[in-house]
């Protein structure tokens, strides 16, 4: 194997194997990653195919159920204006992903690092951490959101950042919960000792560790946030036409459930198909990035439950 500077340069590939084989052997997480991928995928390049058939009207083509007759776009059938079905649920997976990812990101970052800083160092700093955490758990986020939207314009930025804000104290408390635990352990009083300060200690021992944790809560965070946006596009001060998300989808096919269910029902279930995909894959990532229960992807699906023998654990 060729070396760069003393470091093998198969190593990332063969990290890379590692993961698409330990994906592979969980069907439930291999078919949820592909799901996922292939929202990202309609997400970003999706509108660029559809063109403006998302907003193209045709009222001779009111509410047409879905058809193999009507072309490619008259595939999921059309809504009360003539719109396609099909292109509008495309358009809508880039708005709905342009507010879930960033207001998960966002509220990941800030929430993770002050509560990384908080944990490590505790006293006033912890405290005063905390008591910010507890005076935004203490609003309801849904209900939150409702009150800033219903006196600011609703708008992407908007719901954005109204929902990165309610949902940092649950990463600031899981980092602040983590970072209190390992900063007693002895690698870190080890990294103290050898002189070390705060941040580096953080970045190079405490996060590694605690950061499998994060992303599982991020995963299942991201759930959260896109009901909640699909929630206030329903109550109808979440994304505002012209632009079209999958919960405003299902709000505007509600009264039409009787006669053309195609227009709310689909919506209804690409949200319950991603947001199920993303729970999936965040059980999947926990265990993947967990060296103490790495083992149990390892094992046959029949024997997985069970406890590893000496020669599995020491293979």
């Amino acid at each position: 194997m060729t070396t760069t500077l003393g470091k093998p340069t198969g190593a990332p590939a063969a990290r890379r194997a590692r993961w698409w084989t330990l994906l592979g052997r969980d069907r439930f997480a291999a078919v949820a990653a592909v799901v996922l991928g292939l929202v990202l995928l309609t997400a970003v390049l999706g509108p660029l195919l559809t063109g403006d058939r998302a907003v193209r009207q045709d009222l001779r083509a009111s509410l047409r159920p879905p058809s193999f007759d009507h072309g490619f776009f008259g595939l999921l059938g059309t809504d009360v204006l003539g719109r396609s079905v099909l292109a509008r649920l495309i358009d809508a997976a880039g708005t709905t992903l342009s507010v879930a990812v960033p207001a998960v990101l966002c509220s990941l970052v800030i929430g993770a690092t002050l509560g990384m800083w908080a944990g490590y160092h505790g006293g006033v700093r912890e405290n005063v951490a905390m008591r910010v955490a507890d005076v935004i758990l203490s609003f309801p986020s849904l209900l939150l959101a409702v009150v800033v939207l219903y006196v600011f314009a609703p708008s992407v930025g908007n719901i954005v950042l109204i929902l990165a804000i309610a949902r940092i104290p649950v990463y600031l408390r899981t980092a602040r919960a983590e970072a209190a635990e390992l900063k007693s352990r002895l690698f870190v009083d080890a990294a103290r000792t050898f002189g070390a300060t705060g941040w580096p200690t953080i970045y190079r021992h405490i996060l590694p560790i605690a950061l499998p944790t994060l992303l599982t809560v991020a995963t299942l965070d991201f759930c959260f946030v896109m009901l909640t946006e699909s929630s206030l596009s329903f109550l109808g001060i979440g994304i505002q036409p012209p632009d079209v998300s999958w919960g405003l989808m299902v709000a505007q096919g509600r009264q039409y459930l009787q006669t053309a269910w195609w227009i709310a029902v689909l919506p209804g279930v690409a949200i319950v198909l991603t947001t199920v995909s993303a729970t999936v894959l965040a059980a999947w990532v926990r265990l993947a990035t967990d060296p103490a229960q790495r083992w149990r992807l390892t094992l046959p699906r029949r024997t997985r439950g069970a406890r590893p023998t000496t020669t599995e654990v020491t293979g």
